[in-house]
């Protein structure tokens, strides 16, 4: 007798978000005990050995909640009983850099990312299913994002596409019933339910009205639309790149002119390319940045230099682009702009890696 739906649905995601990998290889789950990340972790325990490849596992203890830790050490005991190894505990220190849900999303990541490096990990694995997937589209909607946010959360990213997420088309209903079926108790977090936090209004409040207006699938149906907005994304996100270098400037910077020939939507791509290189961080340039720069390429009256976060300054001189650092004591009337507002994150954060008040499923939305 084969294992029930739920079980194998999660299994064969797996399977297939680790088809590319060669024997030997390592694979880390990235677990805080949930639902979503306990099946994911028990999934890939079963599968990896099966494809010839080693399977391990990461806790990320933030700190924040009394009694995190014992949580993490016995999460441990049962993934190694599961039969992952190498399991490993990793306690962090959340900054106040960007705010308290980047900081710790950030602190997470780097986390992740020194626990693949040393342990030579091919990949990591995270817990967010199709529904996490529906909420951060409406989150996208909700702020009026463009397509890049819309698009959700990729299912591959990082080097080499280090970070996977194989249950993007598995619904959080069918974690909980793999638990079940795998009999393990999945830690249910209270902040998850807090209506103080975004996300848990809409998955609580606003998910369930729009099911029993609009009629059950609506999960599916939403992420299905970024299924589609990622892949035009992705197609415009490639010209952008080979646009990049055809306006370049020789003095440095981008060609006014070469820019404003280009259409709008691969326009500011281009202008986003140049801003990240020039060192401005994902986590915070926003929609709003790449306008204003826009206008002073589309609606040039002689601005003055704007501020973006980084902090980078971008001004326009003798036909060109340029961009630059800010230096210590600049101020300007993008400056404040800069540091207050932002393109939330699609992305949640590495779900499943912690047990602080921001964890990805209660945050509202981190700045990317």
């Amino acid at each position: 007798m084969g294992p029930v739906p739920a079980v194998a649905a999660i299994r064969l995601a797996v399977r297939h978000a680790l088809r590319d990998h060669r024997p030997g290889e390592l694979a880390l789950v990235a677990c805080s005990g949930g639902a979503d990340s306990l099946a994911l972790a028990c999934a890939a325990a079963f599968v990896a050995p099966r494809l010839g490849l080693r399977c391990g596992a990461v806790t990320v203890d933030h700190g924040l909640q009394e009694g995190s830790a014992q949580r993490a050490a016995d999460l441990a005991v049962l993934l190694r009983r599961r039969g992952l190894d190498p399991v490993e505990c990793v306690s962090i220190v959340v900054g106040k850099q960007g705010g308290p849900e980047a900081a710790a999303r950030a602190a997470r990541y780097a986390a992740l990312d020194r626990a693949a490096d040393r342990l030579g990990a091919r990949s990591v694995l995270l817990g967010h299913t199709r529904d996490d997937q529906a909420e951060t589209v409406l989150l996208g909607l909700a702020r009026g994002s463009g397509a890049r946010s819309l698009a959700g959360m990729p299912p591959r990213f990082g080097p080499d596409g280090r970070y996977r997420r194989p249950l993007l088309d598995i619904a959080r209903k069918v974690t909980d019933d793999a638990c079940k079926a795998e009999g393990v108790l999945p830690w249910r977090d209270p902040h998850n339910a807090d209506p103080a936090y975004t996300r848990a209004r809409v998955r609580h409040r606003l998910l369930p009205v729009l099911h029993e207006t609009l009629g059950p699938g609506m999960p599916e149906a939403l992420a299905r639309t970024a299924r589609m907005l990622r892949e035009d994304t992705e197609a415009l996100d490639s010209w952008a790149e080979r646009a990049l270098e055809g306006c370049a400037h020789t003095e440095g910077g981008l060609d006014a002119a070469a820019l404003a020939a280009l259409p709008t939507a691969i326009r500011r791509r281009v202008i986003r390319l140049a801003a990240l290189q020039a060192g401005a961080p994902a986590g915070t340039l926003a929609a709003v940045h790449i306008e204003s720069v826009d206008a002073l390429v589309t609606g040039w009256r002689g601005q003055g230099p704007l501020h973006l976060p980084g902090p980078v300054v971008v001004h326009r001189t003798d036909g060109r682009l340029a961009f630059g650092e800010l230096t210590l004591g600049e101020s300007g009337p993008g400056a404040s702009a800069a540091r207050e507002t932002g393109d939330p994150d699609p992305d949640p954060g590495p779900k499943g890696t912690g047990t602080d008040p921001s964890a990805p499923a209660r945050r509202a939305a981190a700045p990317v």
